[in-house]
């Protein structure tokens, strides 16, 4: 089971390590294959004042620190074609945001890296519209065939992350996670499901507290893998906060998904 975790931003290099170090377990067990992520760029928050993040020299400097000292693998998003390459040299995984899901240029340059390509679902489409998507990448690496098996051998991964239901809010149909599993690996990304996009006024809110409920269905349907954002205190993050999990909640709930993985046979 993949599991992507860590905190959305890097705040500071002090808080990434102690978040870093707290993740280390995951990474230590046998059925994980465990990704450290955090965002050296939040170039779609609500507001121009809100925090972003170091930028991509600094961010990349932080992260390949932590994939040298933990011996992690690296997930963080890219948000501008230019930065695939040079993020690619640090990271294992490049991350499509759920905005940017449909840029092609963004897409292309992503799928000539060496890395996993995890493309979110735009909180706009129809889970069969991510195949489009998909296919941009798998053509842009030469394959032109199409299928779960094929996607998962070039590395490309779709990411379910809610839909828009009304304004200010997000609603999760587990119906998608099988739809998208028929072309393409789903990863569940359990923490931004339950956001709620600018309720905050300048900022998104969330619940966190739905959290462990999304993620145990999400494994009962059958997914690939799990995404959540964590924090040492989740109160005083930089960047969704609202709906982060902090680390014994998030450990608390990787049990519970495991237990509904060993009775499926996952």
């Amino acid at each position: 089971m993949i599991l992507i975790a860590g905190p959305c931003v890097i705040e500071n290099r002090d808080l990434v390590f102690k978040v870093a170090e707290k993740l280390a377990k995951f990474n230590e067990m046998g059925w994980i294959d465990f990704y450290f992520k955090s965002s050296f760029d939040k170039a779609n928050r609500t507001s121009i004042s809100s925090f972003r993040g170091p930028g991509l020299e600094e961010g990349c400097k932080i992260l390949d620190e932590v994939k040298k000292e933990f011996g992690y693998k690296i997930l963080t998003d890219i948000h501008e074609s230019y930065q695939a390459a040079p993020v690619a040299d640090v990271a294992d995984a490049l991350q499509i945001p759920a905005f940017l899901c449909r840029q092609t240029d963004l897409l292309v340059a992503a799928a000539k890296t060496k890395a996993m390509v995890n493309i979110k679902k735009g909180q706009f489409l129809a889970p069969d519209a991510m195949k489009h998507s998909v296919k941009k990448v798998l053509e842009t690496r030469g394959v032109s065939e199409f299928g779960y098996e094929v996607a998962k051998q070039n590395g490309v991964y779709l990411c379910e992350r809610g839909s828009t239901f009304g304004y200010g809010n997000l609603v999760v149909d587990m119906r998608s996670l099988v739809i998208m599993r028929e072309f393409a690996p789903v990863i569940f990304d359990a923490t931004h499901s339950v956001q709620m996009p600018s309720a905050n006024g300048a900022t998104s809110g969330g619940d966190s507290r739905f959290v462990p409920y999304l993620a145990r269905a999400a494994a009962s349907v059958g997914v690939d893998g799990f995404f959540y954002e964590t924090h040492i205190n989740p109160c005083e993050a930089l960047c969704d906060g609202p709906n982060m999990l902090n680390l014994d909640a998030l450990e608390k709930n990787i049990n519970e998904v495991k237990a509904i993985r060993d009775v499926l046979g996952m």
